[in-house]
């Protein structure tokens, strides 16, 4: 068996999008096939999850207590086979910040519409096949960041997430 890939999830602060979808990846992945991990744009570092982004979780029966929020850079842009964004200005920030990283970044609706199913080749080939550092950022990849909303609002990002994070799994492994 092969180096399992690393997929990071990465919002701005690294304490909602981020570590929800990574422990619904997590969830997912009952082989452990993947080794997922994330950060943020914009993270103030070593900080756990909000009470909201827990509830919400909980609501999908998932827990992550060893969460810590970290700043995404070159280390980890380095051991990344994909990076998953949330929103255009996460692209736009890799793309800027970590152009290394760009042809490996794409956001999370791009690729669980667009991503090749697992019998077209290995991971590497199938997010090069795509040509992510080259696609125009659309607003429809947007999904909009809970942060400054309610319970509600970190609810509907969480089952929006849910989603999109299990049609992204259908096509990693």
């Amino acid at each position: 068996m092969g180096k399992r890939p690393v997929v990071y999830m990465v919002c701005t602060g690294n304490a909602a999008r981020s570590p929800m979808a990574a422990a619904m990846l997590r969830d997912l992945d009952a082989d452990d096939a993947i080794d997922v991990r994330s950060a943020g744009t914009l993270a103030l570092e070593g900080h756990p999850v909000g009470a909201r982004t827990r509830t919400a979780l909980a609501r999908h029966g998932l827990v992550d207590h060893a969460h810590r929020s970290r700043q995404f850079g070159r280390d980890h842009a380095a051991d990344a086979d994909l990076v998953v964004v949330m929103e255009p200005l996460h692209l736009r920030w890799i793309r800027r910040n970590l152009p290394e990283a760009a042809p490996i970044s794409g956001s999370l609706r791009r690729l669980a519409r667009d991503l090749a199913p697992p019998v077209v080749g290995d991971l590497a080939q199938r997010v090069r096949a795509l040509g992510l550092h080259a696609l125009e950022v659309e607003p429809w990849e947007e999904i909009v960041d809970p942060a400054a909303g309610d319970q509600d609002d970190f609810d509907r990002c969480c089952d929006e997430l849910r989603l999109l994070v299990a049609e992204l799994f259908r096509r990693l492994v």
